[in-house]
């Protein structure tokens, strides 16, 4: 069974993750640990219960802001002047042999599902991501991402009316 859990440098295989992006695998094998202990961002991996120590994807979150003239322009109407809270999942990977068999798309959804989750407490408007190219900016746009008005690739996704 798939779990999503939270980083434990000891208990899970950073080393031996390889996502085909040199860039992701650095950050999980060298970085994630550090930045989630320093309060930079925190990382959450998706693993077979059954082979726990084997990352088969991951995804980053951290807090961030967005300025209202940078969204579409029909969202701009009832949101204020100053910066808006947002989240941003700075990173999203899957093993590579692991590819294609809907992986991201699950990670995605527990994205959001945390997002929404934590804006009970915290307030956030939207989740950013920062596409690594354009590949990676069409899957976000597929599942209802919006481009920035002045930042390449990068996207974002209304998280809606918050539930009370």
């Amino acid at each position: 069974m798939l779990e999503e859990q939270l980083l434990d440098p000891q208990r899970h295989d950073r080393n031996d993750f390889s996502c085909g992006i040199a860039a992701l695998d650095i950050y999980l094998q060298r970085y994630a640990a550090q930045q989630q202990r320093t309060g930079i961002s925190t990382t959450y991996v998706l693993v077979d219960s059954d082979q726990p120590a084997t990352i088969l994807g991951y995804y980053t979150l951290s807090a961030a802001e967005a300025e209202r003239e940078q969204l579409a322009t029909e969202q701009q109407g009832k949101l204020p002047h100053h910066p808006i809270p947002c989240f941003r999942m700075g990173r999203l990977a899957c093993r590579q042999n692991q590819q294609g068999k809907g992986l991201g798309r699950l990670l995605l959804g527990l994205v959001v599902s945390r997002c929404l989750m934590a804006r009970t407490h915290v307030a956030a408007w939207a989740l950013i991501v920062d596409a690594k190219d354009q590949h990676a900016a069409d899957f976000y746009r597929h599942y209802g991402f919006k481009d920035f008005a002045d930042k390449k690739l990068c996207l974002y996704l209304p998280l809606g009316t918050p539930a009370r």
